[in-house]
């Protein structure tokens, strides 16, 4: 059972009058509707809305279209999807032409097309508030409809087109429509339902249906935080059963090309594809589409990609010529289009292809009109969209990052189980290609080993503790109740957005505006602090998401600038901020167990501090030691000697470059920099290795005999090898328990041979560009201009596309990534070779790595006993010293490593066995414990359980249902799936597990509390109301539910 909120009176069952309550009015019901459609909140459990004829002010009888159910056209219509349509609420006055055609028809001249959607307008009062259902409360006029009823007003032209042309030829830059139409605007808002070509009606089956038949624009003129207030609304409030949206998701794109764009798409619809074929599912199945919403937001008109934007269209997503500038001198801050298309997306060859006549998805399409960074995306997505929708779970997606075929399902999935997941992320894999071509890149190679281990230790240690520091922004899920700000306004989306103030130019101090940087660590730290609740994090390893990973040295030390800045600074502002999980609900032991998980990331900051001095210190120490004349000698000497000069060389040149050159003009360099340090790595290799071997051997040879406990008696064997050791054969034996080891195979050498690279290079650039906090792209207020709507008294001219116009742009639109793109080197621009960049940061950022510098190069001459440090220490053999210090530094380093690997094993294996054992008990449970289905956390044994079955038996209550709450919730859920009962499912809240021990004897049947918090699905209450009716047990049923006494 998903938890969802229910906090609108509206939404619960006491509207059911089979309970005795009232019909009420639907609330909101000043919200801005598609043309004609009136606003309606709520499920019925009847076909007609709850409308008695009270509301309407005009005593008109409604016309109403039936929306299909699913991909097949002669599928009958439910009652839920039938709108009410009163079309001049927004668009009116719009060109007739004729008679309509006949169902199926497709006339190629525009007037016929035209009138077929088209009939009299509906002028509302001013100032009228309610509008008339067009509902008899006896009868539904909606079963005597026929599909190819008009929908949209027949409209009077202000101007004549000009004749059509059968092959119209649209001229190039932004389409200019010769057909001037009048419009209306409600409340000051543009909205229009616009038909799509019909030659993309004739792929896909649609029944002259609206949300098929038909794309809606709306110009926003406001801020996404003022987009409710300012009654615009989405289509899925506007069904006379307004659609509850269980799953919102967004992908977000800058000027990502077509192919990374359909990548990320094709796995979407596969997952709602995926949920639409699990028939035996209570929130799932053949309607599946109908509860998901799929929110593009594109981040500014003029950067978009033209072939992603030929992709939406082909889809009938999108409409070139329909965007206006501003409306009555608002300018319009985002062009939203909305459709449901049947036109899904395959890559061959890399040439991305539409097919038609599949599973239908609920398309929103935001296009900026600003580029204002993604960070403004997800407020369009958070606070516009999803406070009109109210979704259960919000799932993030970037542009370019395919997820599985179930892995949205399987991220809704573990919300399902635990009510108290308030965000999840499954694993995301690097993009390898075909065969994994793209591994001969030893930097592909290198970060592919990166996302594997992180996968395989850090993210189920994180996940065991309940605190994920970071769910990637590119693959994550919340749950949209969790994320929501107190009544003061703060909480954790109050915190994400500050982000978007601090790099708007606003006046922020350096720390905070690199910490955000990495906004989604500051929302995954608000979100499990938040004030009075206990939500936590959970890493879902069944859901997949692959992404494509930086090719180049210049990409990847950009990328990771932003990445290890912004994860430092929060990472610093987390641990500051640590006594925040006071302020939390959660329990003494949880709140014991992030202070655990605290301690152990404060160490991994340190060590992350000191990272390039820690490096030259192995390297010296080892490089020295080869100079033994039990060893190398002299050879060992003068390479000791060759090597430590190229190693500060190439490190004043990595500071040199870090400070002064953009990493695109010294692409050489950095590539010259990584062989090098490569070759310095295969040197550390052989000296850990030769250094180690020689130790075994001199103990064998040893004139006392040889002993096995000797090579454990001797310093250096375990010292280095098994402190070395005991790191990489964790990782070996960590991925074979895993059942994932081949990146040990393909990937280990190339991350070993690249990891002084990322040691120095990358640490060395991120902290000399602190002072950097771009995301890498700039606003951009350049756009090219659109028309504009000024109207008086409420009506205005504007202009729209026919026919001839919507097929030659469609054609056109197709046209355009049918074939390979021709990439156009364009020469760089001023402001892409210039970047103005503060003073304050500067003068911050010569801080910050002057302190960086002399705390490593301090820890290196104090172990090393240099920079005058011999001259006065009191210990006379200096050498002697020197050795004593170097034995101790290693010993610590090596065995605090180990440990730190041995912590994140250990948090991995229980995270795996907690998984395993989870499947056993659902696996065994099913059928025989669930005819009775409890989900509670007050049952948190098998015996509890049998208990509280064998009361309910006594009461002969076969379904019996309780709040979910806690980890043993998991069974019941998954139990309640796999045994095909979702439909018998509501949610209500239970009292103590004694009241259900006095639920066993029937004369105290009445003293069973329930405390009503609100239903999932009102159908659900209703089967639950009627069997307990049915069996004698509605009174107590009612009372507890208070619906008596």
């Amino acid at each position: 059972m998903s938890y969802n909120r229910l906090d609108d009176d509206y939404y619960n069952n006491e509207m059911d009058p089979r309970y005795g309550a009232q019909p009420q009015p639907p609330p909101h019901l000043h919200r801005t509707p598609s043309p004609g459609q009136p606003h309606q909140q709520g499920y019925q459990l009847d076909d007609n809305p709850f409308d008695d004829g009270r509301f309407g002010q005009y005593g008109q009888s409604q016309q109403h279209l039936a929306m299909p159910s699913g991909p097949d056209a002669h599928r009958l219509p439910t009652p839920s999807d039938h709108l009410n349509i009163h079309a001049a609420q927004s668009v009116s006055d719009l060109s007739g032409y004729g008679p309509s055609p006949g169902p199926g028809d497709y006339a190629m001249n525009p007037e016929a097309h035209h009138d077929a959607y088209y009939n009299q307008p509906y002028e509302p009062r001013p100032g009228q508030q309610r509008y008339d259902t067009g509902y008899d409360q006896d009868y539904d006029q909606a079963y005597e409809e026929h599909d190819n009823r008009p929908m949209l007003p027949h409209q009077q032209s202000e101007a004549p087109s000009e004749q059509y042309q059968d092959q119209p030829q649209p001229g190039p830059g932004i389409k200019r429509w010769k057909t001037v139409k009048q419009v209306l605007l409600y409340r000051g808002n543009l909205v229009l339902d616009c038909p799509v070509p019909p030659v993309l009606l004739q792929q896909n089956p649609h029944g002259e249906r609206d949300e098929f038949t038909h794309m809606r624009y709306s110009a926003a003129t406001c801020d996404p935080n003022d987009f409710y207030d300012h009654d615009f609304t989405l289509r899925q409030k506007l069904f006379t059963k307004p659609r509850h949206t269980e799953l919102f998701i967004v992908v977000t794109m800058y000027n990502e090309d077509d192919i990374l764009f359909a990548r990320t798409m094709t796995g979407v619809f596969k997952n709602i594809e995926y949920m639409c074929n699990r028939p035996n599912s209570k929130t799932w199945g053949k309607d599946a589409w109908k509860k998901i919403v799929v929110c593009v937001v594109s981040d500014g008109r003029s950067k978009i990609n033209p072939r992603t934007k030929a992709l939406l269209a082909g889809m009938g997503v999108y409409q070139e010529g329909i965007a206006k500038q501003q409306v009555n001198g608002k300018d319009v801050t985002a062009h939203i289009y909305e459709y449901t298309t049947q036109t899904h997306l395959q890559i061959k060859n890399d040439v991305v292809q539409l097919v038609h006549r599949r599973q239908p998805v609920q398309m929103l399409f935001c296009l900026k009109e600003k580029n204002a960074k993604k960070i403004n995306s997800h407020r369009w997505f958070f606070t516009a969209f999803g406070r009109v929708l109210d979704p259960n779970i919000c799932v993030l997606l970037d542009a370019g990052t395919r997820p599985g075929g179930s892995s949205i399902y399987h991220l809704w999935k573990a919300f399902d189980l635990e009510p108290m997941c308030g965000g999840a992320c499954g694993e995301i894999k690097a993009m390898l290609g075909t065969g994994g071509k793209y591994l001969l890149n030893p930097l592909v190679a290198a970060q592919n080993f990166e996302y594997k281990m992180s996968n395989i230790l850090d993210k189920p240690l994180e996940s065991a503790f309940g605190f994920i520091s970071v769910l990637p922004g590119a693959f994550s899920a919340y749950r949209y109740i969790a994320l929501q700000n107190d009544k003061n306004g703060q909480g954790p989306l109050q915190k994400y957005f500050l982000g978007e103030t601090l790099h708007g130019g606003s006046e922020a101090g350096l720390f905070e505006s690199n910490m955000y940087l990495a906004e989604d660590r500051i929302l995954c730290f608000e979100l499990v602090t938040k004030r009075n609740c206990h939500w936590i994090l959970q890493y879902v390893k069944s859901a997949t998401g692959e992404t494509d990973v930086p090719d180049t040295v210049t990409e990847l030390v950009l990328q990771r600038r932003r990445w290890l800045n912004g994860s430092f600074f929060a990472a610093i502002y987390a641990i500051v901020h640590f006594l925040d999980f006071l302020r939390s609900d959660h329990t003494f032991l949880r709140k014991f167990a992030f202070f655990i998980e605290f301690i152990f990331n404060t160490i991994n900051m340190i060590f992350a501090w000191f990272a390039i001095g820690n490096f030259f210190l192995v390297f010296k120490i080892l490089t020295t030691s080869l100079g033994d004349d039990t060893l190398l000698g002299r050879t060992g000497e003068i390479l000791g000697v060759v090597f430590t000069w190229l190693y500060g060389v190439f490190l004043i040149t990595c500071f040199v470059l870090s400070l002064g050159n953009r990493p695109a003009g010294s692409g050489k360099l950095y590539s010259a920099m990584c062989y090098f340090w490569a070759i310095i790595m295969v040197y550390l290799m052989f000296a850990a290795i030769f250094i180690s071997v020689k130790a075994i051997i001199a103990d064998v040879n040893d004139s006392n005999g040889f002993n096995i406990s000797d090579i454990f008696k001797n310093k250096v064997f375990y010292m280095l090898i098994i402190s070395l050791m005991s790191t990489y054969g964790i990782w070996l034996i960590a991925s074979l328990i895993m059942l994932d080891p081949w990146h040990m195979v393909t990937s280990f050498l190339q991350y070993m041979l690249l990891t002084p690279t990322f040691t120095n290079v990358l640490n060395v650039y991120a902290f000399c560009n602190t002072h950097d906090v771009s995301w890498g792209t700039k606003g951009d207020d350049k756009v090219e201009k659109l028309p504009s709507v000024n109207t008086k008294d409420g009506a205005g001219k504007t202009d729209l596309p026919d026919e001839g116009d919507l097929n030659a742009q469609y054609q056109r639109e197709v046209s355009l990534f049918s074939q390979k793109e021709v990439v156009v080197k364009t020469a760089p621009t001023p402001s892409m070779l210039q970047e103005k960049q503060m003073d304050y940061y500067r003068g911050v950022r010569t801080g910050v790595v002057l302190i960086w510098m002399v705390t490593n190069f301090g820890l290196a001459a104090l172990v090393l006993s240099s920079a005058g440090l011999d001259r006065i220490s009191p210990n006379k053999d200096k050498e002697a010293d020197q050795l004593s210090r170097s034995n101790i530094y290693m010993s610590i380093v090596l065995w605090s490593v180990a440990g730190l690997s041995a912590f994140k094993f250990i948090g991995a294996m229980y995270f795996l066995v907690l998984n395993i054992h989870m499947q056993n008990i659902i696996m065994t449970r099913t059928a025989p414990l669930f005819n009775c289905l409890i989900r509670t956390h007050h049952i948190t044994s098998r015996k509890k359980l049998q208990r509280v079955r064998r009361a309910a038996q006594q009461l002969n209550v076969d379904w019996l249902f309780v709040r979910s709450g806690g980890s043993p919730g998991i069974m019941f859920a998954e139990a309640r799936d796999e045994a095909g009962l979702n439909e018998w499912v509501a949610t209500v809240q239970a009292l103590r597990y004694k009241d259900f021990r006095c639920a066993a004897k029937p004369a105290s049947a009445e003293s069973v509390g329930m405390t009503r918090t609100g239903f999932e699905e009102t159908e659900s209450v209703a089967v639950f109301a009627r069997v307990m009716d049915e069996r004698g047990l509605g009174k107590w049923w009612k009372r507890g539910m208070g619906y008596e006494g």
